[in-house]
């Protein structure tokens, strides 16, 4: 006989990872204003081997539409702009022999359109993967009437389910309200 709470907590815990996964993909998102999150997936070519751009460089928003990325060591500033180039953040680095500058533009209307439907995307993933996390769990219910489980138990924990599904659902919508706004906003 299965453990219901168990089962519910680790439906909850996949459901937290999939918030987990919208909030760190929107943050990625560029929304207009500098986010050094947005630089989270570049990896700078340093000594042979490839590592996240945070090991190599100081990355920090000195304002609202500059990222300034000081490398610890001066020789990789050429590895660190070849990164920057060849990732999909869009933006190209001016450097000064010190610091790399990326400037941050001022998304037009229709880019911002396109940000939100991106965004949208990416949250009816996260929606999806709440949804299935819910139907996979109601169904080892069901089959655990099979193996012993009561009616009951299994009303009461499918609407126990019910509810995180509710809870999660609520969150991801708000995450990305949230980075409508933001995106939106000029």
């Amino acid at each position: 006989m299965i453990d219901v709470k168990q089962t519910l907590a680790g439906a909850e815990e996949r459901m937290e990872m999939a918030a987990m996964f919208l909030e760190e993909s929107l943050n990625r998102v560029r929304a207009g204003r500098a986010n050094v999150a947005i630089l989270d997936g570049v990896r700078v070519n340093s000594y042979g081997s490839m590592v996240p751009l945070n090991q190599v460089a100081n990355v920090s928003c000195p304002d609202a539409r500059t990222i300034a990325i000081r490398p610890w060591d001066k020789k990789a500033i050429r590895d660190i702009e070849k990164a920057i180039m060849d990732s999909d953040v869009g933006i190209t680095p001016e450097n000064n022999g010190e610091v790399i500058r990326l400037g941050i533009p001022q998304p037009t209307e229709e880019r911002r359109k396109e940000l939100v439907k991106q965004c949208n995307k990416i949250g009816e993933k996260a929606k999806v993967e709440v949804r299935n996390v819910r139907g996979e769990i109601k169904e080892k219910l069901k089959k655990a009437i099979k193996d012993g489980l009561s009616e009951d138990n299994e009303k009461d924990a499918e609407l126990e389910l019910q509810k995180i599904h509710d809870k999660y659902i609520k969150k991801l919508d708000d995450l990305l309200a949230a980075k409508q706004k933001e995106i939106m906003t000029v």
